[in-house]
């Protein structure tokens, strides 16, 4: 480990990585607004951002499993992102609709980089007696970016407008890319073989996750609730305006979510042997599906006071689930190939959210209660196919 180097500037990196992605969609969705003043336009952007991570999860993580130097690669990927988010910004109402999306596509491959991408570096940081709580404390950047981000943008932009949400987005991710550069290099004694290339090291990836049980199953587990998560995040804004009077107070539930996830994870980096990380894994699936089932019974109800509950139990099975997922992973995954399952870990996830919310939208404008109970029948699921040899 390089002298000065410690689990805190790790931390510190990773907040402020997580925390300027997480702030980048709200900010371009609302910067592509203010500059074009189509919806169209700026709904387009968000989706690039997000839908190309799928395709650049895996050749990211292959790529980082290759470097004798992970992190400046990781450092390279992280300040391309913050370039790219400042020319879609300079491209907004200057360039064709078109041209813009296309960099936030390209954009969008390197977003890997800030969640799996990083945390697939965290055993050469933390030594194996510290690496449980470490596991805990970086999952906690993940609920602290969620909560922070949005809020960032949203203040920023209504405080100094759109565009320069999206260069304080760019800033925290560039302000990352030093962290990342000082990240240890691989170790290892003796010659190390010539690297596999890159097709086959993906293929190796791939193979990895499905032969190994364990990794099978909470993949599959957590990939599914996913799916159930989209599936929520599409009802929200509904169950704002039907059950609590507005659209915009759906959005605070996110937050009671984003709060109650963050308090479970600090308990459990405290008691980071508490259960086995798979059990958690299921059991985390089991607490979303109770979750959203109180939320379809608010719905069909019509009673405010059961959604607050209902995110606070959601977040309480997000964030323990998110710890315990990289806990396995970092267990059942070859030092050679741990970048590579993680990001493509992420990029399924981000593939599951995405289907789910599509496919919840036309279900809560028929039945928003119907729609919801689909989303916990998902997140049992989850946790019954966790039971089961993959």
């Amino acid at each position: 480990m390089p002298k000065g180097y410690s689990v805190r500037s790790y931390l510190a990196g990773a907040t402020a990585a997580r925390a300027g992605d997480e702030m980048a969609g709200p900010a371009l969705l609302l910067a592509g607004l203010a500059l074009t003043g189509s919806a169209a336009h700026a709904s387009s952007l968000l989706a690039g951002i997000t839908v190309s991570a799928a395709v650049g999860g895996p050749v990211l993580g292959a790529l980082l499993d290759r470097a004798e130097r992970p992190g400046r690669l990781l450092a390279c990927a992280l300040a391309l992102y913050a370039v790219g988010l400042a020319a879609v910004l300079a491209g907004l109402g200057r360039l064709p609709t078109a041209w813009t999306v296309v960099l936030a596509v390209l954009t969008g491959l390197l977003g890997p980089a800030l969640s799996g991408g990083w945390t697939a570096q965290l055993p050469r940081v933390a030594a194996d007696p510290h690496l449980p709580r470490a596991n805990a404390l970086d999952a906690m950047t993940f609920g602290a970016a969620s909560l922070a981000g949005p809020a960032l943008a949203g203040g920023a932009a209504e405080a100094l407008g759109a565009p320069t949400a999206v260069v304080l987005a760019a800033a925290l991710v560039a302000a990352a890319v030093p962290v990342a550069w000082r990240l240890p290099a691989r170790t290892g004694t003796g010659p190390r073989a010539r690297p596999a290339p890159v097709a086959g090291a993906l293929a190796a990836g791939f193979r990895v996750i499905l032969r190994r049980p364990p990794l099978a199953r909470a993949t599959l587990v957590s990939v599914v609730c996913c799916a159930a998560q989209g599936m929520l995040t599409a009802c929200v804004p509904l169950l704002g305006a039907r059950v609590l009077g507005s659209a915009g107070r759906g959005a605070l539930l996110f937050s009671c979510a984003a709060v109650s996830a963050l308090v479970a994870n600090a308990v459990l980096a405290r008691h980071p042997r508490f259960a086995a990380p798979d059990t958690i894994v299921r059991a985390a699936a089991l607490v979303q599906a109770a979750a959203l089932a109180l939320a379809a019974t608010g719905a069909a109800t019509g009673r405010p006071a059961a959604l607050p509950v209902a995110a606070v139990l959601f977040g309480v099975g997000e964030g323990p689930q998110l710890t315990a997922l990289f806990a396995v992973r970092h267990r059942e995954s070859p030092e050679h190939l741990r970048g590579q399952i993680f990001t493509t870990g992420a990029s399924l996830k981000v593939t599951a959210f995405a289907l789910g919310a599509a496919v919840a939208g036309p279900l809560a404008t028929r039945s928003l209660p119907g729609a919801l109970l689909v989303a916990a029948g998902t997140a049992a699921a989850a946790a019954a196919v966790g039971r089961e040899r993959v």
